[in-house]
């Protein structure tokens, strides 16, 4: 399969890309080095961020009880709850925009616009303060509206990316325009955008943070405003490194499931990653066939 984006790299090309990898990891590695040295400096009287004595409160059960069950638990269940939702209502928003009837095409689009261009944070203190629905809800209302958007947006690029021919074939067959939307086109649509849909929960999933400001309990207000304030000062960037951890370990897992999910929709719709070194032997042998068929006055035979 040639790309038309680019072209293959040579040998040469390869060796320079190696070389830049390589100086690339060992300025990375370096600059990790710099960091934990600088940190781990004493402070005056003070020992460095990394000194053991500054990581005792975790080796106590009730640390990480109240980390795991009240903290990641809040996190993930604002999380999952508004997930649902918003697919759910991403399902909605496409179906409206791309309804062939201009009034409810129209006012659908000013919606969704409004609505991506609101901050996050923004909606959740309106719903807290004027709809008074308590943290949680404010949480999972605002994660819906805005991720259900553009979860909308792209299940309806998804829509109008399908050939004509998926409708038409419906149509066909008698199906009504809607029959032929729900049951062959956004089945497709569906499973073509679904690694960004599930790339775009992790969006969700991390702004489960700014629940922080209106007052929900979740994973950073347990580790860097409760636990923190009880055992002073002293600990709080070790609560901010775990805090960290639990956040990188959480949203990497679910960008993992990503990546799998892109690989198995890439394999059952057949579709094939380029390879360079592939591509580079198939330009090769189209060469060598069309020189081949050549007269030797330059005619093709």
């Amino acid at each position: 399969m040639t790309s038309v984006l680019f072209d293959a790299p040579g040998p040469v090309a390869r060796r320079n890309s190696l070389i830049a990898s390589v100086v690339g990891a060992v300025a990375i590695l370096a600059g990790i080095a710099w960091l934990y040295f600088v940190l781990n400096a004493p402070r005056g009287d003070l020992p460095g961020y990394f000194d053991p004595s500054r990581w005792e409160p975790f080796t106590e059960p009730l640390v990480w009880q109240r980390l795991i069950t009240v903290g990641v638990w809040g996190t993930l269940s604002a999380a999952l709850t508004a997930s649902v939702f918003a697919i759910a209502l991403g399902i909605v928003f496409s179906l409206l925009r791309s309804a062939q009837t201009a009034w409810i095409r129209i006012p659908t689009a000013i919606v969704l616009e409004f609505v991506r261009g609101m901050p996050v944070l923004l909606m959740m203190l309106f719903i807290l303060l004027v709809l008074n629905t308590g943290s949680f809800w404010a949480v999972v209302a605002a994660l819906t509206l805005y991720n259900g958007a553009l979860i909308g947006e792209a299940l309806r690029a998804g829509l109008a990316a399908l050939p004509k021919g998926q409708r038409e074939a419906g149509l066909s067959l008698g199906m009504r325009p809607m029959q032929s939307k729900m049951l062959i086109e956004f089945p497709q649509a569906f499973r073509q955008m679904l690694p960004i849909i599930i790339a775009q929960l992790v969006v969700l999933l991390k702004d489960t943070s700014l629940g922080y400001i209106v007052g929900y309990v979740e994973l950073l207000r347990v580790s860097m405003n409760q636990l923190a304030s009880f055992y002073g000062n002293y600990y709080l960037f070790s609560f901010f490194i775990v805090a960290l951890v639990l956040y990188l370990t959480m949203n990497l897992t679910l960008s993992w499931f990503a990546r799998w999910v892109a690989r198995r929709t890439q394999r059952r719709t057949g579709m094939k990653a380029p390879n360079p070194d592939e591509e580079n032997e198939e330009l090769l042998r189209a060469k060598a066939i069309a020189e081949s068929k050549q007269t030797p006055q330059g005619g093709i035979l």
